[in-house]
C-alpha cells in the first residue's frame, strides 16, 4: 500500500525517511535487496496462532473501533474472515508484499503490520493488497504481481478508491520493516493521484508525509497522533 512501504504500507517506505542522502539511500537499498532476493517459504509468512493473529491486527486501531472491526487472518491461500465485524472497519496483519514491487523489503518474512481499514478503505483500497497476496502466495513474481495489478486498475477490476478512505496504525506491536521497526504510531488518508502539494505535505513545519505509490495510483498521507491504540503515551513527532 505506501510505495516503499508501508502502505507502507504497511509502510515499507518510511523507514527511508530517515537516510542522509541519496548516495545512503541507494546503498541501504542495495543491501535489502540483497537480503531478501526472493520469497521465503510460505510458513516464514504466518501467524500460527489465530487467536494471536486475530489480536494484533485489532492492536491496529483503539478497540472502539476494533472491536467491531471484521478481522481477517492470513492462510496459505489467501486472507479469510477469522471475525465478522458489524461496524464496517477491516482489520488485517499486513505483510511485507504491501510495499510496491521495487521496494527492497518486498520479501521481508519479518514484516507484520498491523491496520485497521474505515468502510470506504476496506471496501476500495484493501482489494489490491488482498489479490497481491493471492498473487504472491500463488507464487507469482514482483514483475508479474505489478503487472497484474496495473491490468486490474486498468480494466476497473478493482473498485475506485472511495473518497474518506484512511486507515488506523496505531499498534504498539507492529514491525514495519528492519530499519524503522516500530516507527510510530500514524492515521493514514487515502486519495486518488498524487495529491501530495494539495495537502501540503512534506513542507517544513508539516505535520503530514506522504508518499505516492505510482502501482497503486494512490498518495498515502501519514499523520502521527500521540498515543498508541492502547492510550499509552507515543513518541512526539519532531519537524
Amino acid at each position: 500500500m505506501g510505495r516503499n512501504d508501508l502502505k507502507l504500507i504497511a509502510l515499507i517506505f518510511l523507514a527511508q525517511l530517515c537516510l542522509p542522502g541519496a548516495a545512503g539511500q541507494a546503498r541501504a537499498r542495495a543491501e535489502k535487496a540483497a537480503a531478501y532476493p526472493a520469497m521465503a517459504q510460505v510458513d516464514s509468512y504466518l501467524i500460527a496462532n489465530r487467536d494471536s493473529e486475530i489480536a494484533l491486527a485489532r492492536s491496529a486501531a483503539p478497540a472502539s473501533m476494533s472491536d467491531g472491526a471484521e478481522v481477517m487472518v492470513l492462510g496459505r491461500s489467501g486472507f479469510t474472515t477469522a471475525v465478522k465485524g458489524t461496524n464496517g472497519f477491516l482489520c488485517l496483519v499486513e505483510r511485507s508484499w504491501g510495499a510496491a514491487s521495487d521496494d527492497p523489503e518486498f520479501w521481508n518474512p519479518k514484516v507484520r503490520s498491523p491496520i485497521c481499514f474505515n468502510s470506504a478503505a476496506a471496501s476500495t483500497f484493501a482489494t489490491i493488497f488482498l489479490m497481491k497476496t493471492k498473487l504472491v502466495l500463488q507464487g507469482k513474481s514482483k514483475t508479474e504481481i505489478a503487472a497484474a495489478t496495473d491490468a486490474a486498475l486498468d480494466k476497473k477490476e478493482l473498485p475506485a478508491l472511495e473518497p474518506g478512505a484512511m486507515c488506523y496504525m496505531m499498534s504498539k506491536q507492529q514491525y514495519l520493516n528492519d530499519r524503522g521497526k516500530s516507527w510510530h504510531q500514524h492515521l493514514m488518508f487515502l486519495v486518488s493521484g498524487d495529491a501530495a502539494k494539495s495537502w501540503g505535505a512534506d513542507q517544513p513545519g508539516s505535520p503530514i508525509l506522504a508518499a505516492y505509490d505510482p502501482e497503486e495510483r494512490v498518495t498515502t498521507f501519514m499523520v502521527w497522533v500521540g498515543n498508541w491504540s492502547d492510550r499509552s503515551p507515543a513518541p512526539v513527532m519532531e519537524h
